[in-house]
């Protein structure tokens, strides 16, 4: 029987109150709005669908929901090829809901870049080539690369978390080229951190400092997940990944549960 791994990282309500000022230009990607609706406001709701009293439902409860505010990037999401551009390898890019839901169950390996935690630096195509040789695999066409830093590990409100390391058009590209179709991280974004990015830009009006990771995928289709969790507890490979996004109709990525399906052991 398999086991199966959670990749998803929880979606918690915070108080904006406790989060870095700093950070916040992030908080619509961190923490959804949900407003709860309790058993008493449901059974208020519930006696007007009705026609009934509140004192008609077992202990007086109504039903509970939640209405939900999030960005379609919150949380771990896959990201479409549209979140890239309006074409991809000279076609129009896809959105989320036209990914075929087989391109997103796939073989995976995992790359431990975790001696680049907390730097903010570049994952280059040396890195992710010495990554790859520790573990003995050789990647498929088709296969998913996840990118193991441990920034998961991080309070969300720790500005740590937000100095992740990041790839850049060179080894975006590599992964590509070498046959992934799936690229994800436990880290916040698939690039450097945005202030390292910004930063760049302004010392150097090079525009080739601005979203490279991202924008190389202009080139070749290539589905990128972001906000990934619990990869420390995955083998280097020899199990398959599921990324099943919400089918948010022209959207350009959508929240999705993330799981590792793991062999069970012969019998």
């Amino acid at each position: 029987m398999e086991t199966l791994v959670d990749l998803t990282r929880p979606l918690v309500v915070l108080d904006k109150d406790t989060f870095p000022a700093v950070l916040m230009p992030l908080f619509r990607i961190i923490a959804p709005e949900v407003e709860f609706v309790d058993h008493k406001a449901g059974a208020r709701i519930m006696s007007q669908i009705f026609g009934c009293s509140e004192a008609d439902l077992p202990s007086g409860e109504g039903w509970a929901e939640e209405n939900i505010s999030l960005s379609s990037h919150l949380g771990t999401h896959v990201d479409a090829p549209w979140h890239y551009g309006s074409t991809c390898a000279g076609a129009r890019a896809r959105t989320v809901d036209q990914i075929p839901l087989n391109e997103l169950y796939a073989d995976a390996v995992v790359l431990d870049l975790t001696h680049k935690r907390g730097t903010g630096q570049a994952i280059t195509v040396e890195d992710l080539e010495k990554a790859l040789s520790r573990t003995g695999y050789r990647i498929k066409p088709g296969d998913a690369v996840l990118i193991r830093t441990d920034h998961d590990k991080f309070d969300l409100r720790d500005p740590l978390r937000y100095n992740y390391p990041g790839l850049v058009r060179e080894s975006s590209l590599w992964l590509a080229d070498v046959g992934a179709k799936i690229g994800g991280t436990d880290a916040l974004g698939w690039d450097r951190p945005f202030p390292v990015m910004v930063a760049d830009w302004q010392r150097t009006r090079d525009k080739r400092y601005i979203w490279d990771a991202h924008y190389a995928l202009r080139e070749v289709e290539f589905y990128v997940v972001q906000q990934l969790a619990n990869l420390d507890k995955l083998p280097a490979s020899g199990f398959r990944v599921g990324f099943f996004p919400l089918p948010l109709v022209g959207a350009s990525a959508a929240p999705a549960r993330a799981v590792a399906f793991l062999p069970g052991a012969s019998t």
